[in-house]
């Protein structure tokens, strides 16, 4: 509930504190007096836009403030919570409007932004301006307006979720479907090169290995003699090496008998002949591993030239071959994966269209109900107000497939005269027609969540005895909200349980908005000014005084 509103140097508004009460508040005023100012005033503190031209004249900054209660409201609460704000029951909203630009909003006393105090504000109150009738003329908002009526507003965001998670899936598979010629051709490449590495069948250090055995087989005639040669010289001819040696040795150790200085010379002479043996038998063998192939010299030549042409297409090393089949294979999965992929997305598409069709139509079928029991409400209302053979229709039209919001779309058909069919309510229904609809609407499903409503003007278009009809409405809503109301006509504003007047004074030379509670006789003048205009006699405060006390048996 709205308790206190502090506005400084707004518009023509100087320095104005007002305090409201629960109950029904009545605004009145003459016409230009600020009445919408303060509304306007209202409207930033809800996160409304906010300009420079707003600041008085002279002054850099204006501001705003108000004061909620909020004690029972655990929504709200909750929500303060998760932001950081600590409340006592009561919250302060705070909004500085510079000439220079530089605004800011300050929500429980802390720095805020203007994002967070638009979603804070849909707690706290709603306005109900004196176009907001205009709303009910756009049929694009009938449907929420049923569904508010009708309390199927979560069942409608069960379905706009599963609606959501059906046309994703649904936007998959065309996906899907348009990168098909694509993904095609891109399967018969990769496939390509997998298969030619796969048939080349690379191993890492296989190249350095066939080109150590390449050079050998080149050169295996010469490796041949020359191993034999050495073999030859060293043992097999006559005299060889060694048998010369073997020789010198028997020598050298006929000497070391006697000399004993020489015996170091014998053993080094010993160990050499062991080692040239082990040479000679060495070569021996080699000599006779060495192989004259030259098929085996055509076959590792081939296969290099194999091994280069895929270095030079996928390379450059062998490893780098092999790393990108490793990549080309899990692109190929992924590709070919896209069938399989496809196969679920259209089962689960089936199973979303399904599940779709089956909420659309439980939620038809309640709409249905709902809009029997809107016609029903609305019509007993209006008949309240003054409108005995108004007629109202919910007509619907039905979608070929499901939308985002349901099966089909509604719109209000009205007829506010009998023998006249229902017609669209933007061809048919004047200003004051409007705005009982409107207030008819609130009547039977107001936002009981929201402390505070605010109609500005909405008695627009009516008058006569409809006026005092419009004034006991209010006051009923009011009995289970805080209600503002800015009106012009005293038969509503008889049904105050506060009223205050908004007037415009020169003060020091400049126009200055000032407002206040009017009571007792105060009050009866007022209700006379409404009633009288500029002459206000005797039975004019006679006839503010009865209608005031009229009003008050509704009490």
């Amino acid at each position: 509930m709205l308790t206190d509103l502090l506005i400084k140097n707004f518009a023509i508004i100087d320095n104005l504190h007002v305090m409201f009460q629960p109950g029904l508040n009545m605004l009145t005023g003459e016409t230009g007096a600020g009445k919408s100012i303060i509304i306007d005033a209202v409207n930033l503190i809800l996160g409304g836009r906010a300009s420079a031209d707003l600041v008085r004249n002279g002054e850099d900054e204006a501001v705003v403030e108000a004061v909620f209660d909020i004690s029972g409201n655990a929504s709200l609460a909750a929500m303060l919570d998760e932001i950081g704000v600590d409340t006592d029951g009561e919250l302060l909203v705070r909004r500085l409007i510079s000439r220079s630009g530089k605004n800011r909003v300050f929500i429980g006393g802390g720095l805020s932004t203007l994002a967070i105090l638009s979603e804070i504000s849909r707690e706290l109150v709603n306005i109900y301006g004196q176009h907001e009738a205009q709303t009910l003329l756009r049929p694009e908002n009938h449907l929420t307006l049923l569904d508010g009526f009708g309390r199927l507003t979560p069942l409608r965001r069960e379905y706009a979720a599963l609606f959501g998670r059906y046309q994703h899936v649904r936007d998959e598979i065309r996906q899907l479907e348009e990168g098909e010629r694509d993904a095609a051709q891109r399967i018969d490449l990769l496939s390509f090169q997998s298969r030619e590495i796969a048939d080349a069948s690379p191993v890492a250090g296989e190249e350095e290995e066939l080109l150590r055995e390449r050079e050998l087989l080149a050169h295996a005639e010469k490796l041949h003699q020359h191993s034999r040669g050495a073999y030859e010289s060293l043992y097999g001819s006559e005299p060889s090496i060694l048998g010369q040696l073997s020789g010198v040795k028997a020598a050298v150790a006929e000497i070391a008998a006697i000399d004993v200085s020489v015996s170091q010379m014998r053993d080094a002479l010993e160990t050499s002949l062991i080692q040239l043996e082990d040479c000679a038998l060495f070569l021996r063998d080699y000599s006779a591993r060495v192989e004259l192939d030259p098929a085996r010299l055509r076959e590792i030549e081939d296969r290099l030239d194999r091994i280069q042409r895929i270095r030079k297409k996928y390379g450059p090393t062998i490893e780098e071959v092999i790393d990108y089949k490793v990549r080309i294979d899990d692109e190929l999965d992924r590709l070919l994966g896209r069938e399989r992929n496809r196969e679920e997305l259209d089962a689960a598409l089936r199973e979303l269209s399904a599940e779709v069709q089956r909420l659309g139509v439980e939620l038809t079928e309640k709409r249905k109900q709902a809009a029997v029991t809107m016609k029903e409400a609305m019509e007993r209302e209006l008949r309240e107000l003054a409108m005995p053979n108004a007629v109202l229709e919910v007509a619907f039209e039905s979608f070929d497939e499901p939308k985002g919001a349901g099966m089909e779309r509604i719109e209000f058909l009205f007829s506010p005269n009998p023998g006249e069919p229902p017609k669209p309510l933007s061809r048919i229904a004047s200003g004051g027609e409007l705005s009982r609809l409107m207030l008819a609407l609130k009547q039977i499903h107001p936002e009981s969540d929201v402390p505070t409503l605010i109609f500005d003007e909405v008695d627009t278009g009516i008058s006569g005895a409809t006026s005092a009809l419009v004034g006991r409405k209010l006051k009923n809503v009011s009995r289970g909200q805080q209600v503002l109301c800015i009106t012009h006509l005293p038969q509503v504003a008889a049904f105050a349980d506060h009223h205050y007047r908004v007037e415009k004074l020169t003060d020091g030379g400049r126009t200055v908005t000032r407002m206040g509670e009017v009571a007792g006789e105060t009050r009866v003048a007022e209700m006379a000014r409404l009633l009288g205009g500029v002459k206000i006699t005797d039975k004019t405060l006679e006839h503010a005084r009865e209608m005031i006390a009229e009003a008050g048996k509704d009490q």
